[in-house]
């Protein structure tokens, strides 16, 4: 059984001041988990701070958005050469990109492809809107953004890739995706990535769900056949209820362990 992977994205929130002080309580509160790896999801203008301030053996750091060009005249923008060594991870296709800011999956495709011309390793977020949903294009929704997303990357790239499951009617609306509906997505995922890559490399990709995590709702999705992970928004921002998830991810992997 491999690591399970706890990103927690704090999107457009906390000052550096505020990203200093709950990655200091933070600390406190997560223990070390070898069969847990929490990355962190600042803003751009707290990831140098918080890379100063965090054990790389507790947490790893992500990039919530960059630009796919290295550099150039893009006023504004990040590069991933630019976070290059600063972060680890970083995410790609956010439905909050998607949908608000009208990225297509051309964009994504770039961003993956200058993720890992820069060595670091992107999450790619797929999911289905509700009108896709209520329509019955859930499988054909995360066909076009996976294979979108990953066009001409080699096999040995993609066997290091990330993918998250986030429903779109599910980010933020309190509106749980149940079990079996995600375990259904992770399904249709791999499939699509043994299409594209083989059965060794659609095994080997951790997919993570994201969609309205909580603490009451967490383990249920982690004990989730084909689920890797979590990707959580708004309670990564509760230092205690974002601990306790991360603490309760090892007591549950202790439990499985210790039952086989």
């Amino acid at each position: 059984m491999g690591k399970k992977l706890i990103i927690g994205n704090w999107k457009m929130n906390l000052t550096i001041h505020e990203a200093s002080l709950y990655v200091h309580k933070l600390a406190d509160l997560v223990k070390i988990h070898q069969g847990v790896e929490v990355v962190l999801a600042p803003s751009h203008l707290a990831l140098q701070p918080v890379s100063l301030q965090i054990n790389y053996r507790q947490f790893k750091l992500a990039a919530q958005n960059f630009y796919w060009r290295d550099e150039g005249a893009f006023t504004g923008e990040v590069s991933a050469h630019q976070l290059r060594g600063l972060v680890q991870y970083a995410l790609v296709g956010h439905s909050e990109r998607r949908h608000i800011f009208n990225e297509h999956d051309k964009d994504t495709r770039h961003k993956v492809q200058a993720a890992y011309r820069n060595g670091i390793v992107p999450v790619l977020c797929v999911g289905e809107t509700v009108s896709e949903r209520v329509a019955g294009e859930t499988r054909d929704v995360l066909h076009d953004q996976v294979t979108g997303g990953l066009a001409n990357i080699t096999s040995e790239e993609a066997a290091e890739l990330v993918i998250a499951y986030e429903p779109v009617w599910a980010i933020g609306t309190g509106n749980n995706a149940s079990p079996t509906e995600v375990r259904a997505a992770a399904k249709m995922i791999r499939t699509q990535l043994k299409h594209l890559f083989g059965e060794q490399v659609a095994e080997s990709v951790r997919i993570l769900y994201g969609g309205s995590v909580t603490l009451d709702t967490a383990a249920s999705y982690l004990s989730i056949q084909g689920i890797d992970g979590l990707l959580i928004g708004g309670a990564s921002l509760d230092a205690h209820v974002f601990s306790t998830i991360i603490n309760n991810t090892h007591d549950q992997l202790k439990g499985i362990k210790e039952r086989r």
